[in-house]
């Protein structure tokens, strides 16, 4: 059985460190993937640039995708994923502090599956994180 990974977009270093912390209490084993940027992103799921040599045929099982960043915010990232025929149908859960309602619904619009905002608190946001994780990747069955 393959490992199945998860594709982390996110520019800021400690929400990346949170986020590894609160899959590893909640003993989410899986492969996780960095993207610092919504331009980073693509070119994993591309398979070029910084990720050059990856194969693109290999998609995530989840993206988490924040949407504040630079270069290319979450938003167009999720635009791009939803154009792209071989990306289409991949499982987008948007993870951002962002608590604006025009963000969320926009989110939706462009086809995200799940919007969650992060919580302040550690322990609530590994709670988030291990629910997400025992849904994403133990529960749903992705196309």
């Amino acid at each position: 059985m393959k490992t199945k990974h998860i594709l982390l977009v996110e520019d800021n270093p400690d929400d990346v460190e949170l986020t590894i912390r609160a899959l590893a209490k909640s003993h989410v084993a899986n492969k996780l993937d960095l993207a610092a940027d919504g331009v980073e992103a693509m070119e994993y799921l591309a398979g070029t640039g910084k990720f050059a040599g990856r194969d693109p045929s290999v998609l995530p099982q989840v993206v988490l995708l924040d949407l504040k960043m630079p270069r290319m915010d979450g938003l167009e990232v999720l635009r791009r994923i939803r154009e792209d025929e071989r990306t289409r149908l991949l499982p987008v859960v948007v993870l951002t502090t962002s608590s604006e309602e025009r963000d969320r619904i926009e989110s939706y619009k462009l086809g995200a599956n799940s919007y969650i905002r992060k919580p302040v608190d550690f322990v609530q946001f590994a709670e988030s994180v291990r629910q997400l994780g025992l849904y994403w990747l133990v529960l749903n069955e992705a196309p």
